[in-house]
């Protein structure tokens, strides 16, 4: 056994070892002085090796206790980078990146304990680095990045990288919330609750404090349901937060973020169909929607005075009821036009699609053109099928617009084509059959999961990783991404835990679907982690960046093969 260390009158000892060997002098954690020796000479008269070893272990414990507390817990999910291969390594493999840069190895404990936490939450979204640039690698990497910790008061710094390249200093509170928003959507707006300007709002994060909020507030209550993303709800928040401090004291202003799933329930029973949603309460009860969304913080203001239900908005003029040289058809005309009209387009639409109401106004031209003319190639003509069903039914009309060519009465060719005033007249001028329709993107042999509003939900929340398409079939810049996202989907078929699947918003039943997954244009990407909305996808639309760079590795991070497929698309230019 090697020889028990002489304590000298230089020996300090903690003060936990001072308490237990009752000093005398009551003195501090340099306690052991001219005694030390003594008191080692002491514990040599008994001869006992085994006590020497017992106090030699325990003094050893004793000291290394408070170190043991000192140490932070780094999540094995924070990634530690010391050389600048690795770093520029992390950088091209992942999307979303924030690194904690710290002059030593303890001078970012409390962010790193923080981080450790937030690494747990946004693990799949987003990626979290330390960089120590306290030791000798670490010293050469910062230097080489150009990033000095040690100018902060708390030595540490934190960097945020997008898509390989710094984007911003994280700048905002250093609260687990705020880092796990950043982080799910680093080009997002902060959080609400965060801008200074909306302290009088009432922030409410879960249900179980809305109910609370709903049972003990005697004010009435206007509640804003949005979403992060919305942008109508962006516009509006300047406003409602001016309401609310200028209403500060008589009513309750309150803003909750209801996108999440868990808050499904919540919407259905307050008809939140849409962002934002505005509910009005009075001693816990609903009572009225607030619908003026172009509206003031007067506004807002004067109608919690005398809250009132919308009023009914004043009914559509139908296109046939409008001066319009189009000739509209019912169930009992149609068959009498055609046999009248040799040559005649009809365009079978619905009032609220919006595709029709775009070609209304082109259609129109054409008409005026064509209708009026005795030497006229052709007439147009149009059939309301949700009024006129037997007609819809007859032709099999399942979407709108449906333009279909007659000739002698009878159906020649249905011209999906057909939507411009020039177009119209092109083809009446000389009618000809048009090239055959293009194979539906769901009717073609792939590894994308085609999904509706009827299996959405239940096929993603068995999925751990989850990439959805939005699109519509006409769109120039879906039919560009479709090759690039099929090809991805195909790489992915035989892991089941990962699905690439697309829904198209042009299907009546989609709709809804779409407008409840915030698509404002197509084509749109979210990413969903067993079912649940994490971000949306904004960057290119390359093979490379679907399957390399979508959402942030996180398909395959620990595949070198995989890797080695993401370098080949990259340098092939897919």
């Amino acid at each position: 056994m090697p020889a028990m260390p002489t304590i000298s009158s230089k020996t300090t000892f903690p003060k936990q070892l001072c308490g237990l060997l009752k000093n005398p002098w009551k003195t501090d954690c340099a306690c052991v002085s001219r005694r030390g020796n003594g008191i080692m000479a002491s514990w040599n008269r008994y001869g006992s090796r085994m006590r020497e070893l017992k106090m030699y272990t325990f003094v050893f414990l004793v000291c290394l206790v408070p170190v043991l507390q000192a140490a932070v817990k780094v999540s094995p999910l924070i990634e530690k980078v010391s050389e600048h291969k690795d770093f520029k390594k992390l950088l091209r493999t992942r999307t979303n990146v924030l690194v904690l840069y710290t002059k030593s190895a303890t001078s970012g404990d409390s962010k790193l304990k923080l981080l450790s936490d937030v690494a747990q939450v946004i693990k799949g979204q987003g990626t979290i680095a330390w960089v120590n640039c306290g030791d000798l690698e670490g010293r050469k990497l910062c230097k080489k990045v150009k990033v000095d910790p040690s100018s902060k008061s708390d030595g540490a710094d934190l960097l945020h990288y997008k898509d390989g390249t710094f984007h911003t200093e994280y700048n905002r509170p250093a609260t687990y919330k705020s880092m796990v928003a950043f982080l799910k959507d680093p080009t997002g707006a902060p959080l609400w609750e965060e801008n200074p300007e909306a302290k009088d709002v009432v922030h409410v994060e879960t249900e179980k404090d809305f109910r609370k909020l709903l049972k003990r507030e005697e004010r009435p209550i206007l509640m804003m349901f949005f979403a992060p993303w919305c942008g109508v709800c962006k516009r509006m928040q300047p406003v409602f937060q001016q309401a609310a401090t200028e209403t500060k004291g008589t009513y309750v202003l309150a803003g909750m973020n209801v996108h999440p799933a868990e808050f499904d329930g919540l919407k259905q029973e307050y008809n939140v169909k849409g962002y934002p949603t505005f509910c009005y309460f009075e001693k816990g009860k609903f009572l009225h929607h607030y619908e003026n969304y172009g509206g003031t913080a007067k506004d807002i203001a004067d109608w919690m005075k005398n809250p009132q239900p919308p009023q009914p908005k004043a009914p559509e003029v139908q296109w046939s009821e409008t001066d319009s040289p189009v000739f509209h058809l019912t169930d009992d005309s149609l068959d009498g036009f055609l046999e009248e009209h040799p040559s005649a387009l009809v365009m079978f639409y619905a009032p609220w699609c919006g595709h029709c109401k775009k070609m209304k106004p082109e259609y129109d031209e054409a008409a005026e053109y064509l209708n009026k003319d005795k030497n006229s190639p052709g007439v147009l003509a149009a059939v309301d099928t949700t009024i006129h069903k037997a007609v819809g039914e007859r032709f099999k009309i399942s979407g709108f617009p449906t333009v279909k060519y007659f000739e002698k009465g009878e159906e020649k060719f249905t011209l999906p084509h057909l939507r411009s005033k020039d177009k119209i007249i092109e083809f009446l001028q000389n009618p000809q059959a048009p090239p055959p329709p293009e194979q539906s993107w769901e009717d073609k042999p792939s590894s994308v999961s085609h999904l509706g509003m009827e299996d959405f939900r239940e096929a993603l929340k068995k999925k751990k990783h989850a990439l959805v398409m939005f699109y519509a079939p006409w769109c120039p810049h879906c039919k560009n991404a479709v090759p690039h996202f099929t090809t991805a989907a195909d790489l992915f078929k035989e892991d089941r835990k990962i699905a690439y699947a697309a829904v198209d918003c042009t299907k009546g039943p989609n709709q809804e679907l779409c407008k409840q997954e915030g698509v404002e244009g197509y084509p749109t990407f979210n990413y969903y982690n067993y079912g649940k909305f994490a971000e949306k996808y904004n960057g290119e639309r390359g093979v490379s960046d679907i399957f390399c760079r979508v959402p942030n590795n996180r398909l395959f991070r620990f595949s070198r093969e995989m890797e080695r497929v993401c370098d080949a698309t990259s340098a092939f230019g897919w």
